[in-house]
């Protein structure tokens, strides 16, 4: 007898709501005669907010018609995808196993949860963890790893790393709409490609996509290359602040300035670098005058305590929240 599934992603999406385009009056924006907004996706929902939100909407979707009642998805300590996918869990009544990178962190899991934010929060949305080693995590899109999880952990539905996969990047095609069609460019930040990719698929013909990568190296573009067959995007890699959750004084002192001009949160992970990174571009006379440029504020603002955590151990300046 099949067990009757009681999830029901409704109770999330349901809610779906068109967010608000802001634009951005700022000196250097306005010395070099370019127009800049930005897509307020964070506002989407106070938990599962922005791009997170957009990858899981068909993915739980699919898991409901697949009658799955676990999802079960991987990240790291303070990832914004494994807080997402706990919330969303809780709300539409899926159980949630994350898959964290790091067995320390399980050795006092109590203590874990007393530091680290992002799981706690997971933690209390119900969300049960599997820590591994960072040898082990490496080894996780083989197919001997998740024959090993099925016999762990039973059916479940597997989200990957970040959401990424096809139904993900449908979710994202939908940020962009009629509202948006007048801009030249959209930028974005750049975690595992997912959230691009839809952007690409959801852009226009005359309209350019840059994302501006939150991790080293040049991978990202034979992965995104495997989730669209447009052209009209590039990325950017000179800005990653020398790796992923890098930050220095100079990112930090720029996220508080904009929040202090604009009264908008950025994080440093992904959004606080993308718009430093587009700051910069427009300051040397990157775009002609008169373009008009859209930057997807893609949410991810629980990650701020994670670094603010570290830079207070080191003695440093903290984002200000």
């Amino acid at each position: 007898m099949i067990k009757p599934i009681m999830a029901n992603p409704e109770l999330l999406f349901s809610s779906e709501k068109q967010v608000p385009i802001q634009n951005i009056d700022d000196h250097v924006f306005r010395s070099n005669n370019v127009f800049v907004s930005i897509l307020r996706e964070d506002l989407l929902h106070k938990e599962v907010s922005g791009n997170k939100f957009r990858k899981l909407k068909y993915n739980l979707i699919e898991a409901q018609e697949q009658r799955k009642d676990t999802l079960l998805t991987y990240g790291g300590a303070f990832s914004n995808h494994i807080a997402a996918t706990a919330k969303a869990g809780q709300i539409c009544g899926f159980n949630t196993m994350g898959i964290i990178r790091g067995e320390e962190l399980g050795i006092d899991l109590n203590k874990t949860l007393q530091q680290n934010a992002t799981l706690k929060f997971a933690h209390e949305c119900g969300m049960k963890f599997y820590f591994i080693t960072r040898a082990e995590y490496r080894e996780k899109d083989t197919a001997s790893f998740r024959e090993s999880l099925k016999q762990k952990f039973g059916d479940f539905y597997e989200i990957h790393e970040g959401g990424t996969n096809h139904l993900a990047v449908k979710g994202c095609s939908e940020i962009l709409n009629e509202n948006t069609a007048e801009y030249d460019y959209i930028m974005c930040p750049v975690g595992t490609g997912g959230t691009i990719a839809g952007l690409i698929e959801g852009s226009l013909s005359h309209q350019k996509v840059i994302g501006f990568p939150a991790l080293k190296g040049d991978f990202l573009n034979s992965e995104i290359e495997k989730l669209t067959s447009k052209k009209n995007w590039d990325l950017n890699n000179n800005y990653h602040f020398e790796g992923y959750g890098k930050v220095n004084s100079e990112l930090i002192a720029f996220i508080n300035s904009f929040k202090n001009t604009h009264n908008i949160q950025l994080e440093p992970i992904y959004t606080g670098k993308m718009m430093y990174g587009l700051t910069d571009l427009i300051s040397n006379a990157f775009f002609s005058e008169n373009t008009r440029i859209l930057a997807v504020h893609t949410g991810g603002l629980q990650g701020i305590s994670g670094i603010n955590y570290r830079l207070k151990k080191s003695g440093k300046s903290t984002i200000k929240v």
